[in-house]
């Protein structure tokens, strides 16, 4: 299991750095051919959709690193019992509001499925409210993951002896 989650996450980079240099990539090739009189309008829509896919993707990246903004001004000066319970508070807020993307972006890819984005005929707007669903899912898997690890590290979870099964 930790196998996959690896190639994953790796895919996830992967992607994710992949989207943003195709967004940059579109829009100066969309911006040169405005100044040479001859515009191409996809361009931006396209770089729309792939800031959508590589914002999510940037965001589980960031969140899986520890590496999101974060204000422990308050959290800092609390007794140890006391923030970690506003730790445990935190997630429970993330997790709910995270299964409620989940479930909105699914509905809304579905709702979505035979809207052409931006009227590019053949292309479903499903595509773009896809992202919210993956993101979502991919967000919502990183944070149990940090929730199974503080449970580990405060001692309310015990560790699963390998049985070699």
């Amino acid at each position: 299991m930790r196998s996959i989650y690896s190639f994953i996450c790796r895919l996830e980079a992967v992607l994710a750095g992949t989207f943003l240099l195709l967004m940059v990539a579109l829009i100066f090739t969309g911006g040169v051919a405005r100044m040479l009189g001859h515009p191409l309008n996809w361009t931006i829509d396209l770089a729309t959709c792939f800031f959508a896919w590589g914002c999510f993707l940037c965001a589980d990246i960031a969140w899986r690193k520890d590496a999101l903004m974060s204000i422990e001004l308050v959290t800092e000066r609390l007794p140890r019992r006391a923030a970690r319970a506003l730790l445990y508070f935190n997630y429970l807020i993330l997790t709910a509001f995270l299964a409620y993307v989940v479930y909105a972006g699914t509905w809304l890819s579905w709702v979505s499925r035979a809207r052409s984005f931006q009227g590019i005929p053949g292309v479903s707007y499903s595509w773009v409210t896809a992202s919210i669903v993956v993101g979502g899912l991919l967000l919502l898997v990183t944070t149990l993951l940090k929730i199974r690890t503080a449970m580990h590290e405060d001692g309310l979870l015990r560790a699963v002896p390998a049985t070699g099964r």
